[in-house]
Order: structure tokens, then C-alpha cells, then sequence
């Protein structure tokens, strides 16, 4: 298998790396310094840039793009139901759980939230405290709370 595509993209909240294969996002991380991004970028990769582009402008609120996260079967249907949670929106740990029909899963879910691996996309920062506190954001809380009050479901 060879090496995944890389790109960069600079936002208010940081830089972000994406990965991805010749056809679909495989990561999207936020990091410290950007580095070089790969010398030939597939166009999921260059359409990926472009929409974050215009998410950050405001202008986007629902990503269109191919996705694989790698993951164990039950992290991937976590994943899939934070696809469901719209833009602008929150969800808690317990209401994922109990579309998955497991009220009891709640620890699960979050574990598998947390090991999410295209935040941002794979809207992991819309997931909140059963208490409607903002808990638990692998990019940093001040991220999470920015990004929520961008898409307007956090009040200033």
C-alpha cells in the first residue's frame, strides 16, 4: 500500500492536515506547523481544500466528499450517526447510544467519538455533556466551542 496524499489547509482555529487515497479522505487532524503537502493531489484531496474553503467562509454546511475512516465495526456506526447530527445542531453521547439502540453503550460512544479520525467532517464536535456542557474535543474545547458557535449552536 502506498503512502496516503497529504495537504494542509491554514484556519482561524489552526492548521489542519487531510490525508487521503486516490479516492476518498482518510484523515483530517488538527496540528500544530503545517509541512509540506504531497507533490500530486488527487481531486478528492483538492476538492476537500475547497470545501473547507468554504465552510470556514460560512458558505458550506454540508461536506460532500467520499470518506474512509479506518475503524472497528461499531466505531464506524458511531461515525455514521454523527453524520446525522446537522449543522447547527448538538447531540449527546446517550442520544447516539440510543440510535444505536444500546442506552447502556454511552462510554462506547464516546470512546469511539474520541478516535474519530476526520474530525471537523465527521462532525465529532457537535457531541456534548448529557448536562449541555462541551466535553471531551481532541482538537481542544476552544476549538470545539469556536466551531459550534460558527455553525450558530452555541449562543454567544
Amino acid at each position: 500500500m502506498s503512502e496516503p496524499y497529504q495537504a494542509f489547509f491554514s484556519s482561524e482555529i489552526g492548521n489542519i492536515r487531510i490525508t487521503a487515497s486516490e479516492t476518498a479522505i482518510e484523515t483530517l487532524y488538527f496540528v500544530e506547523e503545517a509541512a509540506a503537502p504531497s507533490p500530486e493531489m488527487p481531486p478528492v484531496l483538492q476538492e476537500c481544500l475547497r470545501q473547507l474553503e468554504a465552510y470556514f467562509r460560512g458558505e458550506l454546511k454540508d461536506f460532500s466528499l467520499k470518506l474512509q475512516p479506518q475503524g472497528t465495526a461499531f466505531q464506524q456506526s458511531v461515525w455514521q450517526q454523527l453524520l446525522e447530527v446537522p449543522y447547527g445542531s448538538t447531540a449527546t453521547y446517550l442520544d447516539i447510544a440510543r440510535r444505536l439502540g444500546d442506552r447502556n453503550a454511552v462510554r462506547a460512544v464516546g470512546s469511539a467519538n474520541g478516535r474519530n479520525p476526520i474530525s471537523l467532517i465527521i462532525p465529532c464536535h457537535r457531541i456534548i455533556g448529557a448536562n449541555g456542557r462541551l466535553i471531551g474535543y481532541g482538537g481542544g474545547l476552544w476549538r470545539k466551542e469556536w466551531l459550534l458557535r460558527h455553525e450558530g449552536a452555541l449562543l454567544v
